[in-house]
């Protein structure tokens, strides 16, 4: 196929969000309370929307896709789908390479496939006021976007080594109306405890969730977001692999392998949730999630109950989880530095429907480069992992003379992370891994729930 770029029409933007848990081979397990008890809808109305909570409390296959929804996504949406003949090329491998470009949204990643439709829920709920938390900035930006264009006001918590590492992406965030704060912050309990404990703290996922909870839950006016994780965030990205399947009939291919960058799981469930049903159908697919060896919850951390936050204000989830004590090492990657993991993307993963690996820092800039060079495009640090491990499977074709198609998701652009690529390509990044003696510190605080 000579045409590098695979393109839709306005039409083609899906008109209904899927739903996996309609196809999961086992129920999702229930949030539990404090009490152990299953957590029901109105206990999360405190800070969730009506809309938003149908839909995280859903087994409905299809879930419409609001039109003015719809309408937003015409910014950017379809996103391109491209064969990366360049890389192919330079790989010099016989295996065809495909990555679906979400970087094109004016935020420049796919949270915002996420963000427009939870800020919608909420403006129609007659919510006005949303906090939020933020890792590499990519959420706060897609979310304050998205609150400029419904007029709501955003607060967003960034991780402190994330505020401090990557200042134009709160810039971003300020230039569209959001106030942005280093967390953890002095505004909270949760906050005061950790920089008690911890004055030089750089923060985690964990803590400005805890933040962002806390104050929505403190106020009548306001309402949380989360950017991963949650089943409605999941839903909403679907969009991604809906549209990659029309993409892929068009070109006449089907994947052999999908890799995804993983954090909280919305890359992962965005993208290969669509696919899932063909593999239950014995559809010879592997579906990989890709993390970084920092923050390795898929491959190293044990499936249990756990908080989503470091406060325990979150309600408990049946999810992979490093501890939600779990404090990451700063790596660039911010959007893969949490503790835990989708329940959705877990429980898939416990019964063998995804994998997982893990790739360590230097390695992944060291993809993104030579990707960089070959196809034009400079990917954000999480993207990178998909791009490392597709290399990887790439270069094992080579070996073995297999075809096999590859498809990733290029999740967003990385201009906001130049000084990161500058300390790669002087020599100064470094492999942070995560000790075992500090894992296993961290699961002994998980709490005493059985499964």
């Amino acid at each position: 196929m000579s045409n590098l770029k695979i393109l839709l029409d306005e039409s083609d933007i899906p008109t209904h969000w899927y739903n996996v848990v309609a196809d999961m081979p086992n129920p999702p397990a229930p949030y539990l309370g404090p009490n152990g008890q299953p957590v029901t809808p109105e206990m999360m109305s405190a800070i969730f929307p009506p809309g938003v909570l149908e839909q995280e409390m859903s087994a409905e296959r299809w879930i419409p896709i609001p039109e003015k929804v719809r309408e937003i996504y015409r910014l950017w949406r379809p996103s391109p789908l491209y064969r990366a003949l360049p890389l192919e090329q330079m790989l010099d491998t016989p295996a065809k390479i495909y990555f679906k470009y979400e970087g094109v949204s004016p935020a420049g990643s796919h949270k915002s496939n996420s963000a427009v439709a939870q800020v919608y829920y909420n403006k129609i709920a007659g919510i006005n006021r949303i906090t939020t938390e933020t890792g590499a900035g990519q959420w706060g930006s897609a979310l304050s976007l998205a609150g400029n264009m419904f007029g709501v006001t955003i607060r967003v918590y960034m991780v402190k080594v994330s505020y401090d590492q990557k200042p134009m992406r709160r810039t971003m965030m300020q230039t569209w109306g959001a106030e942005v704060l280093a967390s953890p912050s002095n505004l909270t309990e949760a906050g005061r405890q950790i920089l008690a404990q911890h004055p030089d703290s750089q923060g985690s996922l964990g803590i400005a969730i805890a933040e962002a909870v806390e104050e929505a839950a403190s106020r009548k006016d306001t309402n949380y977001t989360l950017g991963s994780v949650l089943n409605h965030v999941l839903l909403h990205q679907t969009v991604i692999g809906l549209e990659t399947r029309k993409q892929l009939e068009k070109a006449g291919d089907y994947p052999d392998v999908i890799f995804a960058p993983c954090g909280g799981g919305s890359n992962v469930g965005g993208m290969m949730f669509p696919f899932l049903a063909d593999k239950a159908a014995g559809k010879n697919i592997r579906l990989v999630a890709v993390e970084p060896t920092s923050c390795p919850t898929l491959t190293r951390g044990k499936y249990a109950y756990d908080y989503g936050d470091s406060a325990g204000l979150t309600p408990l989830m049946l999810m992979y989880t490093l501890g939600h004590n779990f404090m990451p090492p700063g790596i660039h990657a911010g959007g893969l530095r949490y503790h835990g993991d989708s329940p959705l993307v877990s429980q898939l993963c416990q019964e063998g429907l995804i994998e997982a690996v893990a790739v360590p820092q230097v390695a992944t800039f060291e993809a993104g480069v030579l990707f960089a060079r070959a196809m034009g495009i400079i990917p954000a640090p999480e993207s990178s992992h998909a791009i490392r491990a597709a290399i990887d499977e790439a270069l094992r074709c080579k070996q073995t003379g297999e075809t096999k198609t590859i498809l990733f998701t290029l999740s967003g652009h990385g201009h906001f992370d130049m000084s990161a690529y500058e300390k790669y390509l002087s020599g100064e990044l470094q492999d942070l891994n995560y000790p075992e003696a500090d894992l296993q510190d961290s699961l002994q605080h998980l709490p005493n729930i059985s499964i």
